[in-house]
């Protein structure tokens, strides 16, 4: 309880100096939260887009319904398949004319639909790769009775190139931004306790001991980093909402898992309660000498 008592009378006598130390850490942790936000939801939407991957098969007309019945099974069983939608001659000509309106009176003149059948197979997650989906649509082009299987390779090859390179940018960027975050941190933490050095020599003078003399440091800064954490998960919060509410291309944000923005308020109070620890562990042994 002394601890708690000496920490808090420590914002009292130097409240400047707190609010300092707190807005700084609260600065440059709103930076890594702002990236964070943003790198989640540019992942996010690279996984919906690739949720949407899908090998499709045609169907010759003479397919017969056991034929297809029994490959929709096998095709159900492989592991890399998630889903197998079956689309018939007459669903395609009716999504047809719904999807291409400009069309619809060339659909309505037709007497013979002249739309194939076909499988739709959605991936796995895990298995959404260019060789999986490359894979699969061999296994389903080998049916004798599909005429054809298509999934965009070209454009597949592109999304999964452009996952790789948004992952790479994510961690070279997300790690200088969380170097830079922990400097800045300690240095933080490092200047509040020089900054009372004079106090830390009086408890020395008067023959307190080491660890009576770090404890209330170490409490101190812990929680200059936990307020430094929740201050800026707040201004991260309110540009969360504000951005939305302002600007429609990016309405859709969807705000940091509940366990990142926990993990980075107990990272933020961690790394000042280390800071305080080091650099009052320095400042008493140049009275105690080495340990």
């Amino acid at each position: 309880m002394r601890a708690v008592r000496e920490a808090l009378a420590g914002f009292r006598r130097t409240p400047l100096l707190c609010a300092l130390s707190i807005g700084a850490v609260g600065l440059s942790l709103v930076i890594l939260g702002l990236f964070g936000l943003v790198a989640h939801n540019v992942g996010g939407a690279i996984g919906d887009v690739e949720r949407r991957v899908e090998v499709v098969g045609y169907l010759l007309d003479d397919a017969g319904p056991e034929q297809v019945r029994a490959a929709r099974r096998e095709l159900e069983a492989l592991p890399a398949v998630e889903s197998v939608r079956y689309v018939s001659k007459d669903e395609a000509l009716e999504r047809a004319r719904r999807d291409l309106v400009e069309f619809s009176d060339v659909y309505g003149e037709l007497r013979v639909n002249p739309l194939p059948a076909s499988f739709h197979l959605r991936l796995r997650e895990g298995f959404r790769t260019p060789e999986t989906v490359s894979e699969t649509a061999g296994t389903l082009a080998a049916y004798p009775f599909i005429e054809e299987a298509r999934f965009g390779d070209e454009w597949v090859e592109r999304l999964f190139a452009l996952r790789s390179a948004a992952a790479a940018v994510a961690l070279a960027l997300g790690g200088g931004f969380a170097l830079v975050a922990v400097l800045l941190i300690v240095t933080t933490v490092r200047m509040a306790v020089l900054a009372r050095g004079e106090e830390i020599e009086i408890m020395q003078i008067v023959g307190a001991r080491e660890g009576y003399i770090q404890r209330p440091f170490l409490l101190e800064g812990a929680l200059t980093g936990l307020a430094g954490g929740l201050l800026a998960l707040g201004v991260t919060r309110l540009a969360y909402v504000f951005f939305p509410a302002r600007f429609a291309a990016v309405e859709s944000l969807v705000w940091l898992p509940h366990p990142w923005t926990a993990a980075g308020v107990a990272a933020a109070a961690a790394l000042g309660l280390l800071a305080a620890a080091f650099s009052v562990h320095r400042e008493v042994g140049r009275a105690y000498g080495p340990s």
